[in-house]
Parts: structure tokens; sequence; C-alpha cells
């Protein structure tokens, strides 16, 4: 099994009226993920940057998740139903090398 880093990016954080929703949405969705999920993440803010030279541009993510699955394609079967994907957003799937 191979591990990943799944990244979230654009579509914003629901508003407080939309956060039950979404929250209720995404526990739904990890309940059908299963144990591909070891570790479900969170939402993430920007809290700094550290570069010898010039830093590189600011990424824009707005959260975590962390799955195990035998391929990338795997990976991404599941992560079509994620509820962030329905909403609009873009998950990046980052393959841990070692």
């Amino acid at each position: 099994m191979a591990k990943f880093l799944i990244t979230y990016h654009g579509a914003g954080h629901p508003d407080p009226a939309e956060m039950e929703a979404a929250r209720k949405d995404f526990m739904a969705w990890l309940g059908n993920a299963g144990p591909a999920v070891t570790d479900p993440g969170a939402p993430l803010g920007f809290a700094g940057q550290v570069a010898t030279g010039a830093p590189e541009a600011v990424a824009d993510i707005l959260g975590y998740s962390i799955l195990e699955a035998d391929s990338a394609e795997a990976v991404s079967e599941l992560l079509a139903t994620h509820p962030f994907v329905t909403r609009g957003g873009t998950l990046q799937i980052n393959q841990a090398m070692a």
C-alpha cells in the first residue's frame, strides 16, 4: 500500500450557513471511503514560509487528508465523489515516495 497526501485547492471554505451540510457530506464520504483514509485531515491556513532565497509563490492549500491505496488511480476513483470536488474544488494527489 502506498500513502498519498491529498491537498484541497479552490472552492474556498463553506460559509457558516453551509458548514453543517458540508461537514455532514464529508462524514458520509468518510464512511464510504472506509479504511483507505488514514487521516481525515483538517482545514489549513497559511502561517509563513522559510527559504534561503526568494520563497516560492504561496500555494493556496485549504486542507489536507492522507489516504492509503494500491495506486494513484484507486485514490482518484475514491476522490471522485468527495464533497469538496462536488462543490467545485480541486483535490491534488501527491504520493509519498518512501
